[in-house]
């Protein structure tokens, strides 16, 4: 039974009971006394049961598609990636080995390069599980502050995804840039590469998309640059 059929079903039970609810009032108001007007009973009218019940089922079922598009629209939204732009308005650039970068802030000073030096405080989400993250600096927190420890890399050592290094050329001190990184250039070709996750959460969700060749593995970054040199 799919999960539609049994909130069908529920939508079904409730319409029963709430007209059960009406019988017993009706039954309680004819036993009060109470003579000034007759209760409406619907005990005896299976027609007009049957009426309502199939109404309300009906008006259920016509508004979960808008629904189910609404709750997914929702977490693409906060994902990214699928958020609808304004008309006329591309919401990423893309590269030529195919990651797409968007910036949210431009920052300030030189720009990332080749052979730059820099700290990087981000967050990774699988897109394919509608953003769930595998990566954030703020779970390596060996102080316990809360503040967590950026990722330091230096630009063209072949310590971190060849998608990501890509995505932050051109970027600046203190910029946001949103970095999706597909397959070919990411964790399908480069799984022992950094960033790697943090926490044993974090690994068991990554490896559920690196080790499913049925999965898309494109990933997403949100990186925001702490320090260049």
């Amino acid at each position: 039974m799919t999960r539609l059929h049994q909130q069908l079903l529920y939508i079904a039970a409730l319409a029963s009971a709430t007209l059960l609810s009406a019988d017993a009032l009706n039954i309680i108001g004819s036993s009060s006394g109470d003579t000034s007007h007759k209760p409406i009973t619907t005990t005896n009218n299976p027609s007009r049961r049957n009426f309502v019940q199939f109404g309300l089922v009906a008006a259920a079922a016509s508004s979960m598609p808008t629904m189910a598009a609404n709750a997914v629209d929702a977490q693409f939204k906060e994902v990214g990636q699928q958020e609808r732009p304004p008309e006329g308005e591309t919401p990423f650039s893309t590269l030529p080995n195919g990651v797409q970068i968007k910036d949210f802030r431009q920052g300030s000073g030189s720009t990332v390069q080749n052979g730059s030096r820099v700290e990087l405080t981000m967050k990774g989400r699988l897109l394919n599980l509608n953003g769930v993250i595998f990566y954030d600096t703020k779970s390596n927190d060996p102080n316990g502050f809360g503040e967590g420890t950026p990722l330091q890399f230096t630009v063209g050592d072949k310590s971190v995804l060849p998608g990501l290094e890509s995505g932050l050329i051109g970027m600046s001190r203190g910029g946001i840039r949103r970095i999706i990184v597909p397959a070919e250039v990411g964790y399908g070709a480069f799984p022992s590469l950094e960033p790697q996750p943090l926490t044993d959460v974090e690994r068991r969700a990554l490896d559920s998309v690196v080790k499913n060749p049925r999965r898309d593995q494109t990933v997403m970054f949100d990186c925001k640059v702490e320090r260049l040199k």
